[in-house]
């Protein structure tokens, strides 16, 4: 069971989790509804959860095919629903930027695989009716100094 502790630490929204391990992030409204910009807003942290865990299943699959990942980068954008509550995420489009000895199919298979059955909360997404489309880059390695 995954334990988690909130605790209200700045002006009326500014909220600060913490796991079982001591992890913390801190979470906020916008200024415009009362928020002090105090850390993130949960909604985009619902993104970097995204990024986050499809990256380590990409990475994951691809150490697996011995392919040398020598960086990772990610682009993520959505656009939420308007006019409703909640304002689900309506669609999110992902670019993942692959940097080192990597076979570009390899890399296309390995984010199929986790944006279409590992990534539980590309997974979440999707249930609620997101549309999420991605695409991938593979970068030359960087020669060495």
């Amino acid at each position: 069971m995954v334990k988690i502790e909130l605790t209200r630490k700045e002006g009326d929204f500014g909220f600060e989790a913490k796991d079982a391990n001591g992890h913390t992030v801190r979470m906020d409204s916008n200024p415009e509804s009362g928020g002090v910009n105090y850390g993130i807003r949960p909604m985009q942290m619902l993104l970097m959860g995204m990024g986050g865990c499809s990256g380590i299943d990409i990475v994951a699959i691809l150490k697996k095919q011995r392919q040398t990942v020598e960086g990772f980068d990610m682009k993520i954008e959505g656009e939420r629903e308007t006019g409703l509550e909640p304002s689900l995420w309506k669609n999110v489009r992902i670019v993942f930027e692959l940097r080192g000895n990597i076979d570009i199919d390899k890399a296309r298979k390995a984010c199929a695989l986790s944006m279409d059955k590992y990534c539980s909360v590309a997974e979440t997404i999707r249930r609620a009716g997101c549309e999420i489309t991605w695409d991938v880059k593979v970068l030359e390695a960087t020669a060495a100094v």
